[in-house]
């Protein structure tokens, strides 16, 4: 909550933790809290949680709660807390949000409803109904378009900010980078703005972009926290040698589905106990681990 009155201030890496499950294929929440002081002690800017790397669909509503209260306990006020809030049902994402406000979220990020292709003036009604709900909770729109099959246009971003004073901002999870710069030209460079795609996170900064929630985070927290310093610092050599090197733990994220290569790593790192991910998602096949030892190989020394 400390960062809850001042939005503009959640800037910098938000680290998009992995939910942790047992090898029995339940919450983990010893270490879901670990994870969050190792990312703390790794100087990541904020932590979010119920995002796509965090199996949310694959959760029931109690459990995502009980996962943002440890997070939130964990993190304490040290750095801004962002959980995701979204479902493909409304009343599940009242809920969902109604919690995060509860816990002293700083703001709750909202995927665009999945599966149901809502055309834009029902994305408008969304997230129109959410915000006035919560009218003191900052709404961040989550855009994802791989995952949800529909793309908010940046017509109805502008008319959602102009609508709702605390829809403050949007994490942008496409490739189309046009996208991003069309949402800030309509919306004010004041509007803000971080990054879900890994390689378009340092690019963005270049925009007026804030930052990003990005999921290789998990695995290199130090090096994505470090890269957006150094931009801001003005130190952009620095900035784009992480960028760079990045590169091959950005292409593990993806051998397969995400999580499911990130959760390998940690757990072989014993930074969770087990590198569990639930259906409809598989562990990493042998082609795939072989693969990201590849990278893991080629990513020495990233930190």
């Amino acid at each position: 909550m400390k960062f809850r009155s001042d939005p503009a201030t959640i800037r910098g890496s938000i680290a998009p933790v992995v939910t942790p499950f047992t090898e029995d294929g339940e919450l983990d929440l010893a270490s879901l809290r670990a994870l969050v002081r190792w990312q703390l002690s790794q100087g990541s800017h904020g932590i979010s949680t119920g995002g796509s790397t965090g199996e949310p669909s694959a959760q029931t509503i109690d459990e995502r709660i009980a996962a943002m209260s440890a997070v939130a306990a964990e993190t304490a006020d040290q750095v801004p807390f962002l959980p995701g809030t979204g479902s493909a049902k409304l009343d599940e994402t009242l809920r969902l949000t109604a919690e995060a406000e509860r816990l002293g979220a700083d703001a709750a990020l909202v995927i665009t409803p999945y599966y149901a292709r809502p055309t834009q003036e029902a994305l408008f009604q969304w997230y129109a109904t959410v915000a006035a709900e919560f009218p003191s909770l900052p709404i961040v729109i989550y855009n994802v378009p791989s995952r949800t099959a529909v793309d908010i246009a940046p017509e109805t971003v502008a008319r959602l900010r102009r609508a709702r004073a605390n829809i403050v901002g949007i994490k942008e999870t496409t490739k189309d980078f046009e996208h991003f710069s069309r949402v800030l030209n309509l919306c004010g460079r004041d509007f803000l703005m971080w990054s879900g795609i890994e390689l378009l996170c340092l690019p963005l900064l270049a925009i007026g972009g804030v930052g990003f929630v990005s999921a290789v985070a998990n695995l290199a927290p130090s090096a994505v926290a470090r890269m957006y310093t150094a931009y801001t610092e003005g130190d952009h050599k620095t900035a784009l040698d992480l960028h760079y090197a990045l590169h091959p733990l950005v292409d593990l994220l993806f051998v397969e589905t995400n999580p499911a290569p990130a959760k390998l790593v940690l757990a072989r790192r014993g930074l969770i106990t087990s590198g569990h991910v639930r259906p409809p998602l598989i562990p990493p096949t042998d082609a795939g681990i072989a693969r990201i030892e590849e990278l893991l190989a080629q990513s020495e020394g990233v930190a």
